[in-house]
């Protein structure tokens, strides 16, 4: 079967950490037997931080990127489009999209499935085309988490993208309740996976790997550290400033961003894995840690941890108000649950379990 991926979250010359997870599946769905190429829907437009910083570099990078690409053996085609600053139009954003998306797909062979990810925009954008063959949805939390919830008109796109396709992917059971609430009418669950180390890790550092924005929630982790413990935090973002003023004292140490092999290796050196946020649908970088040998810590009540706790060991779930006493006990205990840990990716999240997931839902959807 040929299939053609369309996301706007997806590694770019200027960004190969972005959206890696989105061609790393990519990628496992060619290893088990489909024919894939990729569409990226691209605004080069360039970030807040270019412009703040007024890096020259940084501000023209996005027009520079390649039309057309190839990725670790993957025909990868750039489609830009121009759209309104995402504050006040994201949710319409598969609008601005549509007719880029439908020039490239005119320059590909013949295909019998696109596999969006996320309902808005790349789902939204794929609906209004109108294509003969079947679509399928990845949803992975910021649209029904997000758009669907915080964004004017957001929930009316979300739904006609998701009553639009033929199978909707969840990345956890929570995640596909979600979906169904908003109109989808077929939904399994197939997680995202991990390479599993021949190793695993000795280290004793607690260690992040997130963007550092508020709702990751790296100053509980600042605040909760236990007397001695050191802290490696891999990430940057606008909250770093005031997270190194909290950080004052105390064995905190910032990598910054790092390339996406360069800061799973770095957090794979730790010892605990925690990241205590919200909003969080999965969350690959739990289970990267974990098939190191890494225990993780996640909030209670959030879809990913509790996915992730509820497939096997390894993930300790806990609440702002415990994360002291949590990162306590798991240090004590890191041993034995990062045998659990890796034990529990081992069974659940590798790539050849996630591409033989998502082939099986291209056959369905294409029944």
């Amino acid at each position: 079967m040929r299939v053609v991926v369309v996301a706007e979250y997806y590694p770019r010359r200027a960004d190969p950490a972005l959206g890696v997870w989105a061609h790393r599946q990519a990628l496992a769905a060619r290893d088990a037997g489909a024919d894939v190429e990729v569409v990226v829907l691209h605004r080069p437009v360039p970030s807040k931080a270019a412009l703040r910083q007024r890096d020259v570099r940084a501000l023209v990078a996005p027009l520079r990127q390649p039309l057309r690409t190839t990725l670790d053996g993957i025909r990868v085609t750039y489609a830009p489009f121009v759209a309104p600053p995402r504050p006040r139009s994201y949710p319409q954003w598969g609008a601005y999209a549509a007719p880029s998306l439908a020039l490239a797909l005119r320059t590909l062979k013949p295909f019998d499935l696109v596999h969006a990810h996320y309902a808005a925009p790349a789902g939204d954008a794929v609906r209004r085309l109108g294509l003969p063959v079947p679509t399928v949805v990845s949803v992975h939390g910021g649209d029904v988490l997000g758009v669907a919830t915080r964004w004017r008109g957001g929930r009316a796109v979300v739904e006609r993208s998701l009553r639009a396709a033929k199978l909707v992917l969840a990345n956890s059971e929570g995640i596909a309740d979600r979906c169904r609430a908003l109109g989808a009418q077929a939904v399994r669950v197939v997680h995202l996976g991990t390479d599993v180390p021949e190793r695993t890790t000795t280290g004793t550092d607690i260690v992040t790997v997130g963007n550092l924005i508020a709702r990751k929630r790296h100053a509980d982790v600042i605040r909760a550290l236990p007397p001695g413990a050191r802290y490696v935090v891999i990430g940057d973002g606008p909250e770093r400033p005031a997270l190194e003023r909290l950080a004052a004292g105390k064995d905190v140490v910032f990598r910054g961003a790092l390339p996406p092999g360069q800061a799973l290796a770095e957090a794979r050196r730790g010892g605990v894995f925690v990241l205590p946020s919200v909003d969080e649908a999965f969350g690959v970088a739990y289970i990267e840690a974990m098939a190191a040998g890494l225990p993780a810590i996640g909030t209670r009540g959030e879809y990913g941890p509790e996915e992730i706790a509820r497939c096997g060991g390894g993930m300790t779930l806990t609440t702002p108000e415990a994360l002291g006493a949590t990162l306590r006990h798991v240090i004590e205990r890191r041993a034995e649950l990062g045998a659990a840990a890796r034990a529990n990716v081992e069974a659940h999240f590798t790539w050849a379990r996630t591409g033989a997931g998502t082939v099986a839902a291209y056959e369905d959807a294409l029944r």
